[in-house]
């Protein structure tokens, strides 16, 4: 604020600043009031007044001349906050809305992305269709090739996926066919192993080692070991088809099958898994092969143990014999040669067979001694020089034992045991199979003294029991004798050292002729007598009062022709050679 003239003066700034009026659309009015009187200013609020006045009446007038407009304009202002609330809220829900929108997008844009890319691979498929076919189709072709014996080609795919496998871990398909084929791997592998539990030849078992070998499942001493297990099986199962119940047939067919079969399979192994010298532990088996072989020996032994006991023929066992040792001779070119291992089983066998025979023999005595009614029957000539005669082919039993029927049994049943000692007599049993025959003969003078102990028998009936009992010492004891004899150089020797065993027997024959007393010739009945209805029977073509009346001349006649005959016979039987 600047003096002039001493008067105060302001500017228009400082007016607008003190004045409410002093706004810049109303510093023209402003302007214009400064401009005026002090008169003029004393009416300005009057004509402002006025003016206001004026003002108001045109506005009454234009709004009772224009109501219908300012009506509208209100409700149109009322509809336009209505629409601006409106469009406020769909504001907020726009807004929150958004990040769904957001998302939405950016998950379609990923759905899109994944859409492309499996386009992108069905493209690729498509084009590599016949390619994936013909991958897809493997597993089908190698089990068919499989079938059909076409290894080589099975196995070559099997190579292939397993190439395939190594090169792609993580493609799904890949691994499903790698799975696929593993599974036809696995039959390829039995349908091979089946292979070699059948009757194949060398070439072929080559060929399926070296099948096996491509498989790589196995390593070299599993695979050897896997190789005799399934020969094992196939030669346990032509074993199996052998009948059980017939022991001569049973063994002949086991002896065949060890003596051919078991010798190529040894053959075999040796020709496919050759040991290497060279110290190298994968090509060494440890005495595999070897461990097999006596496995085999052992069980074919443990066969002939339990089986040869059943065999009741000596012809059979000796043609068991011969078999085994052709078979033992023949698998002696691999070195398994177990001809020594043989003698006990048969000696035993031998041995349980002679004894079963002479236990038979000895029953049936006592079984028709026990039923024999003492009866005479026809008086049969015989040479008594025959009984100790070696030098005949054939030792026929003496025909006189026909009149003692219990003696004829027991001497069948020696002459049946020693045809069945004859074609299988080891020499080791010599003394053995000697005391076996001692033994039932001494049975026999035993069931003879306890027969005259326990039955009471009449005068012709006890005439006809020393008979027996005579022909016993006399005839079926050195015919015994000489039958074995025949079996061993030098066995009727052992038999006759034992003659002590019927002493008993002797002394009941002495004592029964010491009891018998000579009777005048007055009394003596001539045979030809039609009076003597009551007679005696004849025993041996001699009556009773003969024999009485010879005493004991006559017995010691008896005795010495029977040593005489003894000593002829050990004699032959020394020089004689043994029996076929």
């Amino acid at each position: 604020m600047e003096l002039e003239n001493g008067t105060p003066t302001t500017s228009s700034g400082d007016v607008a600043d003190l004045l409410p009026l002093g706004s810049v659309s109303q510093q023209p009015y402003v302007s214009e009031l400064l401009s005026f009187t002090l008169d003029r200013l004393h009416k300005e609020p009057e004509l402002l007044r006025v003016d206001a006045e004026r003002i108001q009446r045109q506005m009454q007038e234009v709004a009772v001349g224009n109501y219908r407009a300012f009506i509208a304009a209100a409700d149109a202002l009322l509809a336009i906050q209505g629409q601006v609330t409106s469009i406020d809220n769909h504001l907020d829900s726009l807004i929150n809305e958004i990040p769904k929108l957001t998302s939405g997008c950016t998950e379609f844009l990923e759905s899109a992305e994944q859409i492309l890319e499996k386009r992108k691979m069905n493209k690729t498929l498509l084009a590599n269709h016949s390619t994936l076919l013909d991958l897809l189709e493997i597993p089908q072709l190698m089990d068919t090739c499989v079938r059909n014996g076409n290894y080589d080609e099975a196995l070559d795919l099997e190579a292939f996926v397993c190439k395939l496998s190594t090169m792609h871990p993580k493609l799904p398909v890949i691994q499903a066919l790698a799975a696929e084929v593993r599974h036809t791997t696995q039959s390829l592998l039995s349908q091979l192993l089946h292979k070699l539990r059948s009757n194949i030849q060398l070439p072929e078992c080559l060929r399926i080692i070296g099948y096996l070998r491509r498989i790589g499942i196995f390593s070299e001493y599993e695979m050897r070991l896997q190789f005799l297990r399934c020969r094992e099986a196939w030669l346990t199962g032509i074993l199996e088809d052998l009948d059980p119940k017939n022991p001569y047939e049973y063994l002949k067919g086991m002896i065949n099958c060890h003596r051919m079969h078991l010798f190529d399979v040894v053959n075999q192994y040796r020709a496919i898994f050759a040991d290497d010298t060279s110290g190298s532990e994968e090509n060494y088996d440890g005495g595999l092969l070897f461990s097999w072989a006596m496995h085999q020996i052992t069980s074919h032994l443990k066969t002939l143990k339990v089986m040869l006991p059943k065999i009741t023929e000596g012809g059979s066992l000796s043609n068991i014999l011969d078999q085994c040792m052709y078979c033992a001779m023949g698998l002696g070119w691999v070195g398994l040669d177990f001809r020594g291992l043989l003698p006990s089983l048969f000696e035993e066998a031998v041995l349980n067979l002679f004894s079963k025979n002479m236990n038979t023999a000895v029953e049936n005595f006592q079984l028709v001694l026990d039923s024999h009614r003492w009866v005479p029957l026809p008086t049969v000539g015989f040479p008594v020089n025959n009984v100790g005669d070696e030098s005949q082919e054939d030792v026929n039993p003496p025909s006189n034992l026909m009149e003692h029927p219990p003696l004829a049994v027991f001497v069948n049943g020696v002459s049946a045991a020693m045809n069945e000692l004859r074609p299988c007599a080891p020499l080791s049993l010599k003394h053995v199979l000697a005391h076996e025959l001692i033994k039932g003969l001494q049975a026999i003078s035993d069931s003879l003294l306890r027969y005259n102990a326990t039955r009471m028998l009449r005068e012709n009936e006890s005439g006809l029991f020393l008979s027996l009992c005579r022909a016993f010492t006399e005839v079926a004891y050195p015919h015994s004798a000489m039958c074995f004899g025949r079996c061993y150089p030098g066995g009727a020797a052992l038999i006759m050292d034992a003659k002590s065993l019927y002493d008993g027997v002797g002394r009941l024959l002495s004592v029964s002729s010491s009891r018998e007393l000579p009777k005048p010739k007055d009394n003596v009945v001539k045979p030809n007598s039609s009076e003597n209805v009551d007679q005696p029977p004849v025993e041996n073509g001699v009556g009773p009062d003969v024999e009485k009346t010879e005493g004991t001349d006559t017995e010691v006649k008896e005795e010495n022709t029977v040593e005489s005959q003894i000593n002829e016979k050990e004699a032959e039987a020394q020089s004689s050679p043994r029996a076929s």
